[in-house]
């Protein structure tokens, strides 16, 4: 099960525009996404995303498809807050992808292995 997860996230992150948009994430506010006792919003919401990659000003139906893959994926999470909908990268998901390519990494042998 877990590798069928890793194979989506990477599946996921092949496509350059997707990449763009978890990197543009965790370098907002760390990822995280924060409700102001006003209601107002520090994080990125969809539309702001949308306009950081498209330049667009309204969330455009391809953005919409690249946030709803990173989604299902497990690599962002999307939260409703009024109106907006605010984005954030799964710090969780990027922890575990970073742990499977640092086991591969270390170049342990198993047995049966040639080393």
């Amino acid at each position: 099960m877990a590798n069928e997860m890793i194979s989506r996230q990477l599946k996921a992150l092949s496509d350059p525009t997707r990449l763009h948009i978890v990197e543009f994430l965790a370098r907002e506010c760390c990822g995280k996404a924060s409700v102001l006792e006003d209601g107002g919003v520090i994080g990125a919401t969809a539309g702001e995303v949308c306009c950081h990659v498209t330049g667009a000003e309204q969330i455009t139906s391809t953005v919409s498809h690249h946030l709803h893959e990173l989604a299902a994926s497990g690599l962002i999470e999307m939260t409703r807050q009024g109106k907006a909908m605010v984005c954030t990268v799964n710090l969780n998901a990027l922890q575990n992808l970073a742990g499977y390519f640092g086991e591969m990494a270390k170049g342990e042998c198993s047995e049966g292995c040639c080393c």
